[in-house]
């Protein structure tokens, strides 16, 4: 019996998901209306996806066939969990309005660690998901920065 070919071609690491950064006046019309169409949906300015393609201009073909290939950089640099060191000064409610703040912004702590206070200062350690933050990590960073009892604050670490 002779021997059967194999049809099947894995991919190689290489061939995976390749990302470019592209000005949006180079982009084709169709992609740039299924980023408005996405947005409508997302804000809730439209209920459906028939309702939204309508709105924009755009076939519900093409928005199938791009969807799930475009996102405004702004919503991937927010796809991702940020580490923050602080020092703080050991009084009383300081690290409550750090965690208000994060709140506030709907950042989403995962973890908190704070050392032993030490001649009056703690380390606080606080990894917060960004994803759903509204103003962004910078916009919290500048809070910290000048917010009463927050000595030192800096991202120490970023990741997905």
């Amino acid at each position: 019996m002779p021997e059967s070919k194999e049809f099947f071609h894995p991919i190689r690491e290489s061939e995976q998901d390749r990302y470019y950064l592209i000005r949006e006046d180079i982009l084709p019309e169709g992609v740039l209306k299924t980023v408005q169409a996405k947005e409508l949906l997302a804000r809730g300015a439209v209920k459906t996806i028939h309702d939204a393609v309508e709105q924009v201009g755009l076939s519900r073909s093409a928005f199938y066939k791009y969807k799930d290939g475009i996102h405004p950089l702004s919503k991937l640099e927010r796809d991702r969990i940020v580490t923050i060191s602080m020092d703080l000064e050991h009084r009383s409610g300081i690290l409550s309005k750090v965690l208000a703040m994060i709140a506030n912004s709907e950042g989403n702590v995962l973890t908190i660690h704070q050392t032993i206070p030490l001649q009056g200062m703690a380390n606080v350690v606080i990894s917060v998901e960004t994803s759903t933050m509204s103003g962004g990590i910078r916009d919290l960073m500048d809070q910290l920065h000048v917010q009463q009892g927050v000595k030192r604050a800096s991202i120490i670490g970023q990741g997905g």
